[in-house]
């Protein structure tokens, strides 16, 4: 696995108003707003969802043939593709989770709440995924705006998430909706960030069942 590269600039950087324009104040806001490497410091191998969730999560990277160069935003000591692809750069906040991914093929430490910007040139990747994490950014449009760049024409994002989280770090926007209006915003976040086709949003695991609840919203790149 390739060395890590450490990037970002120490301090907070607050979201752009032209960006996010008619959310409420204080939505992307966070109970605990102290600085993320502090609260990502040790590490916690353990799963964030159930296996049921986990299974719709490979399902769904499989079924969209995620198996190319792949960028794992967020990601950590585990990435739940049923089949690593051929390159899997983990992009995380915890060396030692991200060293332990055995899928990744190289990883990079990296804040995307100090700094959105991705430490990649452009056309980097075939495609970039964010499993369970969307919820913590309050920077989310312009990280999404980066993956456009970084992403090749045709590729794709795909970004999942449930309705478990830790809730200090989550923003008070995302804790306040209901998961129906969680896709509808994720879409949004695509739809403002530019460079993507329409997202698709969707539940992939069966409806009314008891279990973890597995979302998606789905682009490609322009």
């Amino acid at each position: 696995m390739a060395a890590t590269v450490v990037t970002g600039q120490t301090g907070r950087m607050r979201p752009s108003d032209d960006l996010y324009a008619g959310f409420p104040e204080g939505f992307f806001g966070r109970t605990d707003e102290s600085i993320d490497t502090t609260f990502y410091e040790s590490e916690r191998l353990v799963a964030h969802i159930d296996d049921r969730a986990i299974a719709a999560v490979g399902a769904l990277y499989q079924r969209l043939d995620l198996s190319g160069q792949v960028l794992d935003l967020m990601s950590s000591w585990i990435s739940h593709f049923v089949e690593a692809p051929a390159e899997l750069l983990a992009l995380g906040m915890n060396e030692r989770e991200l060293s332990a991914n055995q899928m990744a093929t190289s990883y990079v430490v990296h804040d995307l709440n100090t700094d959105p910007r991705l430490p990649f040139d452009d056309d980097r990747f075939d495609s970039a995924t964010c499993c369970v994490s969307i919820d913590y950014l309050f920077r989310p449009i312009e990280v999404i705006a980066e993956v456009a760049r970084v992403v090749r024409s045709g590729g794709i994002l795909a970004c999942t998430f449930s309705n478990r989280c830790f809730p200090t770090k989550a923003i008070r926007g995302w804790l306040e909706l209901d998961d129906e209006r969680r896709c509808w915003l994720v879409a949004e976040y695509v739809r403002r960030a530019g460079g993507f086709d329409e997202p698709q949003t969707m539940l992939c695991t069966p409806p009314k069942t008891y279990g973890d609840p597995l979302y998606a919203v789905v682009a490609s790149v322009l």
